[in-house]
């Protein structure tokens, strides 16, 4: 044996050592029978998901144990996101995160109200002492609720590595508790001729085909035929199945051959959270913005650079350049290594292929671009565009709004940070300023409140993505504050208020009991806002006064006043 075969040999079996220490060390969050409804690197909205969600039963309140010793790291409490949180620090530098908490264990519990008095915010993000929290294997930490930005009961878990905050999947270390034989399904290809340089079926916008499948669940042929010339890209539609559950899940490792040659690779074991919004490049944005529908490009845009590529040619452009089949292959695997195979032709026909037409707005992925008029500018900063493209904008009249309404490019177009658009307004006439705004106008008419701040005639706003019409409105009217059966308030032992706002959402609220802080808890899934009598702050047998204050993102403020008797 060479040494660099010996080298190659010991850094495999240096891995497998590892990887089995992992598996040996962590345990299950939970200790009901495991099942997810979602793995680790599953398509989101622009974000890979992060972590693995745990099935709770369809119910809320199931304890939560460390999966190895550490101490609490850090802590967060927010009406959206994870909700309730929980990270543990372990020695063997990796970070275990617990999320959309119900609850926290009774000590943790206690800590994080103080500090949220101390901080007077139900919000707060904390880093408790390394000694304060430590905790062992299997020691409950928590109960499990549907807190913040979930969907449904279910417990979010992570494993991070300590040092970068990197998440990876959670199943290079608890992946024994699951069975796994099912292999994923294909649902769909996707072919993309380069502008300018490809054509697909005679046409130069890409080429969408369903997969069909038997009876048996086996996928069927392409329903119809290929003929490509020049370089093009392909993509496919798929996800990952797991036994006993009829949830759908993301494809860990995708393989892309051409006549028996490996030309694309992605494989989803980490990625870091500054890159997570380039799932809008490993993906077709347009098509999902669309149709709601995840194809992932097997293709790698200059100004996407994922950790999730291995042994990709030419990017993974094909060049189409002799008339003969063309014999490509997808190869799917889970975690498991159950494996889909799917065979498809591509027909090599020489066909015209459309030269790109002139461009009044070229934008190049790697420069800074802007678009300046008297009553519109966009500026994107250098490296915020995953590859180059002709940027088109229009503009209509309108009495509805406080300027003209500006599409800002015909089609989605996604922005790894973002870019700054200013629009200017009709008649700068307004007393109140700050309570002007950006609106997107979407395709039902109805408007989505971004805010921004007036500057030079106009607003000014940052925006994520390109392809949305926006126009400058205002909002005048204050957040409502309902009281919900203030007489019943003493008796249940809580107060309890409906808050909401017409147009630009609700920024910021405070209580005050007798004009001291009063923590009000809320969740971004409901407009009730509560606070819970507590006895070592609240002094009995005596009448007090309730103030509660709220404002829009307007800079609109209400003010509820209540006396009562406790």
């Amino acid at each position: 044996m060479d040494l660099k075969a010996s080298k190659l040999y010991s850094a495999i079996f240096l891995s497998l050592i590892t990887l089995s220490l992992r598996s040996q060390s962590f345990i299950s969050p939970l200790k009901i029978a495991p099942a997810l409804s979602a793995n680790f690197g599953e398509l989101r909205n622009n974000h890979f998901h992060s972590g693995l969600d745990f099935k709770t039963q369809q119910t809320i309140n199931k304890p939560i144990y460390a999966a190895e010793n550490g101490y609490v790291s850090r802590i967060g409490v927010s009406p959206t996101g994870f909700g309730l949180s929980l990270y543990i620090d372990h020695p063997s530098g990796y970070t275990t995160v617990y999320a959309h908490l119900n609850s926290f264990s009774p000590q943790i519990a206690e800590y994080v109200r103080e500090q949220q008095y101390l901080k007077e915010s139900y919000q707060v993000t904390l880093f408790p002492e390394k000694d304060r929290f430590t905790v062992k294997k299997g020691e409950q930490i928590a109960l499990s609720g549907n807190s913040g930005s979930s969907g449904g009961p279910h417990l979010h878990f992570e494993i991070r590595e300590t040092k970068n905050q990197d998440p990876l999947d959670p199943l290079l270390f608890i992946g024994k508790i699951f069975e796994d034989t099912r292999k994923p399904e294909i649902r769909g290809l996707a072919f993309y001729p380069v502008k300018g340089k490809g054509v697909v079926n005679n046409i130069s916008d890409p080429t969408y085909i369903n997969i069909n499948h038997s009876k048996t669940g086996e996928a069927l042929p392409l329903a119809k035929h290929i003929e490509a010339w020049g370089q093009i890209g392909v993509g496919v539609k798929a996800y990952d199945r797991m036994n006993g559950q009829n949830n759908i899940y993301g494809v860990k490792h995708i393989k892309l051959f051409v006549d028996s040659v490996l030309i694309y690779t992605s494989k989803i074991d980490r990625f870091s959270f500054e890159k997570t919004r380039m799932i809008n490049s490993f993906i077709d944005f347009e098509e999902w913005r669309g149709r709601n529908s995840f194809f992932m490009k097997s293709y790698i845009e200059p100004g996407n650079n994922l950790p999730v590529y291995d042994k990709v040619i030419n990017r993974g452009y094909i060049d189409i350049d002799q008339e003969c089949d063309y014999k490509m292959r997808y190869e799917l695997e889970d975690y498991y290594g159950n494996v889909l195979s799917y065979p498809f032709v591509v027909k090599g026909k020489k066909q015209n292929i459309k030269p790109i037409l002139p461009c009044q707005n070229y934008m190049a992925w790697n420069l800074d671009n802007s678009v300046v008029g008297y009553d519109f500018t966009l500026r994107i900063p250098a490296r915020n565009l995953y590859s180059d493209f002709c940027y088109v904008h229009t503009s209509t009249p309108s009495i509805n709004y406080y300027s003209a309404i500006h599409q800002v490019h015909p089609s989605p177009v996604p922005l790894d940070n973002q870019a700054r658009l200013w629009i200017k307004l009709n008649a700068d006439t307004l007393a109140r300023r700050e309570n002007l705004g950006i609106v997107e106008i979407k395709k039902t008419g109805r408007s989505s409140w971004i805010g921004g701040e007036y500057k030079n005639g106009g607003v000014e706003v940052s925006i994520k993505e390109l392809g949305g019409k926006f126009a400058i409105d205002i909002d005048t009217v204050a957040p409502e504050i309902i009281p919900l059966q203030p007489e019943k308030w003493v008796s249940s032992g809580k107060i309890r208020l409906q808050l909401s706002d017409d147009k630009s959402g609700i920024t910021s609220f405070r209580g005050e009991i007798d004009g001291k802080y009063a923590l009000f808890t809320h969740d971004i899934k409901s407009p009730i806002y509560t606070y819970f009598f507590d006895e070592n702050r609240l002094d009995k047998n005596k009448e007090h006064t309730l103030v509660f204050r709220a404002e829009d993102g307007a800079n609109n403020i209400s003010e509820y006043r209540y006396t009562f008797f406790y």
